[in-house]
């Protein structure tokens, strides 16, 4: 038996379970079962098997008392009756492995390439807690991304955390996909929460390809599959990048997205009989965003560190919808993508006016502030003087600055969408070029 064999035997054998507890389906109702018989050993969140054979399906625990416990089915009550067995499978844990670099698995640890799967031999759990914040380091050095705006105008450094704020079709996924082949890191860490089926092969094959899986781990689960599992990948997905980061390892988390993982809690929680308040989601989402944010960003002594890019998808453009509002007060700066800017050609479609990096200014020199602030300066006054310029209401000559916008706009605007494979310096120079008469 070669050593890839042993060492998955090996695992198989570790999660094996000399006695297993069995309880009884006595209540389904409104979604959930409550079974007796587990209340003695079973704990908040852990994982139980219901049915037996081929019907046997996955389920979590959500409530206990005395007497009986409350399990959310993977997949709905359909076809459950009482009596059913429902065994006890232990802690919410996963055991993520080195050779899952270049897999695509899902939020249980299991190959979705159809390919055998290691488990590692140290499982994590997988609400696992952020950091003590005293010990960890500052926000590091900053990256090379492959593109002129994230080199220059929005700066991403090692530890930060980022909002990517989006629409629907304005280029998400593909901005996403650049940043995992072009940000530097080690391991690229991918939670794709409740996307269409069809995506998740595009997204691989088309979208982030073979050089991107080659230093990636996709964790997915898809539009169809139950709250538990879309509200699981995101965890399993984190636990995955915490496993490398304590390596010592540079870390690229990208989660698509937070509001999918936020709608499945909302599910889960409205099932325990938890009220929603917050523009329909409950109290605990600000929490559980919260507490998955803070998992990321710099490390502690010899670790690694986490840097992160969350997208959220806004409806409308609406930046004060209740996810995107809670992101943006935890996190290191927020990217807003604009389907007007998409709808005319120019991607990535970055909003540069409505998006920060708080990186700055400690990420770039004086000079390159100067650059920056400058750039800043003549869009916000091209933005401002748009439609009586467009309406020919200026004449030119009638103000300097905005003379001096209407020069640097397109060439600013052509300079966001470029792809730098030269490097930061390079980027600047460009960035400097588009001020040159």
């Amino acid at each position: 038996m070669n050593s890839v064999g042993f060492d998955l035997l090996l695992s198989e054998l570790a999660g094996v379970k000399p006695v297993q507890f069995v309880g009884r389906v006595i209540e389904v109702s409104r979604g959930v079962l409550t079974v007796s018989g587990l209340s003695g050993i079973a704990a908040l969140g852990d994982l139980v098997e219901i049915g037996h054979g081929a019907d046997i399906r996955r389920g979590e625990i959500l409530q206990l008392d005395k007497a009986t416990v409350t399990v959310l089915p993977d997949g709905g009550p359909d076809g459950l009756s009482i009596g059913d067995a429902v065994a006890h499978v232990g802690k919410n844990h996963i055991a993520p492995d080195d050779s899952w670099i270049g897999r695509v698995i899902d939020p249980f640890g299991q190959a979705l390439d159809g390919k055998p799967v290691l488990q590692g031999r140290k499982p994590r759990p997988l609400r696992g807690q952020p950091l003590n914040p005293t010990e960890r380091r500052a926000l590091g050095a900053r990256l090379e991304s492959g593109l002129t705006v994230f080199n220059t105008l929005l700066p991403i450094v090692r530890g930060q955390r980022v909002g990517l704020f989006a629409g629907s079709g304005v280029g998400k996924s593909t901005l996403l996909a650049k940043l995992a082949t072009g940000l530097q890191a080690d391991v690229v860490v991918i939670a794709m929460i409740g996307e269409r089926g069809r995506e998740v092969r595009e997204f691989l094959d088309r979208v982030l390809g073979p050089a991107g899986l080659k230093r990636s781990v996709i964790v997915a689960a898809t539009s169809d599959q139950s709250p538990m599992v879309r509200r699981r990948c995101a965890w399993t997905a984190m636990s995955v990048a915490e496993h490398f980061r304590d390596q010592g390892k540079q870390v690229l988390f990208l989660a698509d997205s937070v509001t999918r993982f936020a709608e499945a809690h909302r599910e889960v929680a409205l099932a325990t009989g938890e009220s929603s308040s917050l523009r329909g989601f409950p109290p605990s989402t600000a929490h559980l965003i919260t507490t998955l944010c803070e998992r990321a960003g710099p490390g502690t002594g010899d670790t690694g560190d986490i840097t992160a890019v969350f997208s959220v998808l806004v409806a409308g453009s609406d930046m004060e919808e209740p996810v995107a509002d809670i992101l943006r007060g935890v996190l290191d700066g927020h990217i807003v993508l604009d389907r007007q800017i998409a709808e005319r050609g120019r991607f990535p479609a970055i909003d540069l006016l409505r998006s920060v990096s708080r990186a700055l200014p400690y990420a770039a020199t004086e000079q390159e502030n100067e650059l920056i602030s400058l750039a800043r300066r003549l869009l916000g006054v091209y933005d401002r003087s748009e439609m009586m310029i467009q309406a020919g209401l200026y004449s030119a000559g009638g103000d300097p600055t905005i003379d001096e916008a209407i020069e640097a706009w397109p060439k600013l605007d052509s300079f966001l969408a470029q792809s730098e494979p030269d490097g930061i310096e390079q980027s600047f120079q460009r960035l400097a070029a588009c001020f040159k008469n």
